[in-house]
């Protein structure tokens, strides 16, 4: 019997892009899929294309080869029913406040005006425990406070899907443990779907339920693995962060052997 349709389906997906000297494949043929609810993962190492297929998925270049859809329509164009949060600590406006800043998505994509649009900015700061900087300005928050203020933004549009690339990557390591652990809190608080990029095998197995491996440049698909749950016991999480870094890894282990 199958399943339910996929939230995001991606199919046969070629991504590349030029630079000034070269025509650069980022990805060949990726095949994946997302259901609702899924805290799913691209994990793989630097230049195999990860935040590439995040930005595909986002809208913001088109397949060379393959389709995208999302909720059964073909993506080819940005759109607020996909909500993207970035590594960079000044993705938000420094002109704008907290309640400004979530507010300002909302009206500029047409969702909410005044009252309305206010009252979900506050909905969703609350949810990531900043109703007591509503009115403060980016400049005298942390980096982990504005990661904080880019999630709420992201989660006031109810998108079908939240894109996260590499968003804790910048902060020191107690930070990102608190990122990672509040993210898992809201996420069973709210159940939204997020696809989510990272480098980091311990972050990969403990904020997504499913991760996908892709190979080093260009990415292709290795393997897709179920994570283990939240709160496991620790050594069945190192036993799957240790065979992940097996898989990513034993090509170029077996290439040095050789040399």
């Amino acid at each position: 019997m199958n399943g339910p349709a996929p939230l995001l389906d991606v199919r046969g997906v070629t991504l590349q892009y030029k630079t000034r000297d070269h025509l650069v494949t980022a990805t060949y043929r990726v095949d994946f899929s997302v259901q609702r609810s899924d805290r799913f993962i691209l994990l793989g190492p630097s230049g195999c294309g990860k935040s590439t297929l995040l930005k595909a998925v986002g809208g913001y270049m088109a397949p060379t080869e393959g389709e995208i859809h999302l909720k059964g329509q073909r993506i080819v164009r940005p759109g607020p029913d996909r909500m993207m949060v970035f590594q960079e600590f000044d993705q938000l406006l420094p002109w704008k406040t907290v309640r400004q800043n979530v507010v300002f998505a909302l009206t500029t994509s047409g969702k909410l005006r005044g009252k309305a649009a206010d009252d979900k900015a506050m909905q969703y700061i609350e949810k990531v425990h900043l109703t007591r900087f509503a009115d403060a300005y980016p400049h005298t928050l942390s980096g982990g406070m504005k990661q904080r203020v880019a999630i709420a933004r992201g989660m006031a549009m109810e998108p079908d899907i939240l894109l996260m690339d590499e968003p804790f990557a910048a902060l020191d390591a107690l930070t990102r443990q608190r990122m990672q652990d509040e993210l898992l809190m809201l996420w069973e608080e709210t159940k939204f779907t997020v696809l989510f990029v990272t480098h980091s095998i311990p972050e990969a197995v403990k904020i997504g339920n499913r991760i996908l491996l892709l190979s080093p440049h260009p990415g292709q698909v290795k393997a897709e693995l179920n994570s283990v749950v939240p709160g496991a016991d620790p050594a069945v999480a190192a036993a799957l962060e240790a065979r992940i870094h097996d898989m990513l890894f034993a090509d170029r282990v077996e290439e040095e052997e050789h040399v």
